[in-house]
């Protein structure tokens, strides 16, 4: 499973990534410091960091260039400060994508699953995703429940896929 080390020191953006990333069968860890960043990189390896750079301790810009030293961990820095030369300065500190809050995290994510494919680690979006409990295997059509496979029809895996999806969205009656 890829893995995401989310570091901004606004908890409300960790539960959305989290959202999103896991819906989408990432692994995610998060700090609120650069410092701890840093840290947790030296004993952890990661697929992506997605890096604020307005942090207490050591802002993004730092940590970020104390972890390419460490290891070679593609970065998206994740900022309020939009102006051209935070972005430059983003990329000479070894950023591979720099976005702007407020931000959708659809966009993000997406952004997180090229740099992740162009890495060389596939992407779990592309065969696996994960929701809660569930895992669903979108090439060998299997589910998973806590790790043990559960057997479906073709049409009961399509609505549970479906349903997934959308979780959370209200759904006309005549969607099946």
């Amino acid at each position: 499973m890829a893995r995401i080390l989310v570091a901004d020191d606004e908890r409300d953006i960790h539960e959305l990534i989290r959202r999103y990333a896991e819906r989408d069968g990432y692994e995610v860890m998060t700090v609120t410091t650069g410092l701890e960043a840093v840290q947790l990189c030296r004993e952890n390896d990661f697929d992506i960091i997605i890096m604020d750079v307005m942090m207490p301790e050591m802002d993004g810009f730092k940590a970020s260039k104390e972890i390419k030293k460490i290891k070679d961990i593609p970065i998206l820095m994740l900022s309020a400060r939009g102006e051209e030369y935070d972005k430059l300065f983003g990329f000479e500190v070894g950023a591979d994508d720099y976005v702007v809050k407020s931000f959708s995290p659809k966009e993000l994510m997406a952004r997180v699953e090229v740099i992740v494919s162009r890495h060389g680690k596939q992407s779990p979006r592309t065969d696996r995703r994960g929701f809660g409990r569930i895992e669903i295997d979108l090439p060998g059509r299997g589910v998973y429940i806590d790790g043990a496979e559960i057997e479906l029809t073709a049409k009961e895996f399509d609505v549970l896929l479906y349903l997934a999806e959308h979780s959370g969205m209200a759904l006309p009656e005549t969607t099946f």
